[in-house]
């Protein structure tokens, strides 16, 4: 059955920080990143009010290097200062396109970076700036998938959209089970019910809670984002 045709205006989009990376294990690939801002530019030339959340996991992993000893704390604002990194050089090639864009950090980093302030944050979206939500919370134990989430309540979102290596929610990993099943929409109690793990309990509940739909796409596909916003055919639908 097709989905019916939602219209998207004010989005949040979710991007892992391993896309950053590219075919790298670590760091920033400038070609890929001008490729994302490219893709980004697309909808945004529609009229659509954007803010984005960014991973650091390319730079630095706060929970993997907690678990091999480090300070829990310590680990993840370093995690924290990653996602600003990646934020400006999100920033630097969405302006060199021609987007109005700000960094709003829930880290204080005046040099680089507004404070972020929800009403502030809305009205850069109300002009039609990007909005780029860096330093995660600003408060350790919590993922990326939770601040992203937390942001797109705060600025009353449409749609979380979660840019991934995969283009939707499958029964098992693609990447592992090629019998693996893909789908196309499901519903919050789906989801919970056939124990997919599409992001943190956290940031799945706030979701629910708040009513916000979620897409799982395939950021790496040059169209996907486009047509989400057209056609709102792409990915997975949960909601």
């Amino acid at each position: 059955m097709a989905r019916k045709n939602t219209s998207f205006n004010r989005i949040l989009l979710k991007i892992s920080g391993e896309v950053l990376a590219g075919e790298k294990t670590f760091g920033i690939d400038p070609n890929l990143t001008q490729t994302i801002a490219a893709r980004i530019k697309k909808i945004h030339s529609q009229n659509k009010e954007i803010g984005i959340v960014i991973g650091g996991g390319n730079i630095f992993r706060g929970m993997a290097v907690s678990e091999q000893g480090m300070d829990r704390v310590a680990a993840d604002y370093l995690g924290m200062m990653a996602t600003i990194m990646n934020s400006v050089a999100l920033q630097s090639e969405l302006e060199k396109v021609g987007c109005d864009t700000r960094v709003m950090s829930a880290l204080s980093v005046t040099q680089l970076a507004e404070p972020y302030i929800r009403r502030r944050a809305t009205r850069h979206l109300e002009k039609k700036r990007i909005v780029i939500f860096a330093g995660g919370t600003g408060n350790p134990y919590f993922t990326t998938d939770t601040a992203a989430v937390l942001r797109g309540v705060e600025i009353n979102a449409d749609v979380i959209i979660k840019g991934t290596k995969v283009d939707g929610i499958y029964s098992s990993d693609p990447m592992k089970n090629s019998d693996a099943v893909k789908y196309d929409e499901l519903t919050f109690d789906d989801v919970i019910h056939k124990n997919l793990k599409i992001m943190d309990m956290t940031a799945f509940t706030l979701c629910k809670e708040n009513n916000i739909p979620i897409v799982v796409l395939d950021i790496n596909d040059k169209n996907s984002l486009y047509n989400l916003m057209k056609f709102n055919n792409v990915g997975t639908l949960v909601s």
